[in-house]
């Protein structure tokens, strides 16, 4: 009952300064990434919640500013990664790494069957809603306006579809 209280009072703040952060992040450079920034920024503080925050406000925005500068490093190391194991990958002709072997294909499908089957308990306008965001590209605005909901819906979607993922990403990394 406190766990749920403490939420609520996390989940107030946060939707007081929303859109203030929304912009906040947009100005500074994050863009398109904005509301995927202020979503991973909900899941942060949502776990992380153990205790009073004396100035929730500026522990937000830097929050959002941390987790804009850790996306833009990520962004980049991602593209350097990219570069360099492409151009290895082109010196090894039959290259071990181009051929994950029959244990990890098989793992691999025994895994997505799990995902699948776990996905397809959840409600349906939560799959359309992760299906357009994630792989359609759109963003949660876009999608909100197309369904006729409001954006906390998409993001709460999104965060159960999110949690889900995390759980058996979890449980496969236990294995």
């Amino acid at each position: 009952m406190a766990e749920t209280m403490e939420v609520q009072g996390v989940q107030q703040i946060f939707d007081e300064h929303r859109e203030q952060l929304l912009r906040y992040l947009r100005a500074h450079g994050a863009g398109e990434a904005a509301e995927d920034i202020l979503q991973e920024l909900w899941l942060k503080f949502v776990a992380s919640a153990t205790g009073p925050i004396s100035s929730p406000r500026n522990y937000l925005y830097r929050a959002a500013t941390n987790l804009m500068i850790d996306r833009r490093r990520s962004e980049i190391q991602a593209e350097r990664r990219e570069v360099e194991w492409a151009a290895l990958v082109d010196r090894i002709p039959g290259s071990p790494a181009n051929d994950p072997g029959p244990e990890r294909d098989l793992e691999g499908r025994r895994r997505l069957r799990i995902v699948e089957a776990e996905l397809k308990k959840l409600p349906s306008r939560a799959l359309s809603i992760f299906r357009d965001h994630r792989i359609e590209g759109r963003t949660q605005r876009e999608i909100a306006a197309a369904m006729g909901v409001s954006s906390s819906t998409v993001e709460s979607d999104l965060r159960t579809v999110y949690r889900l993922l995390d759980e058996l990403r979890r449980k496969f990394d236990e294995e």
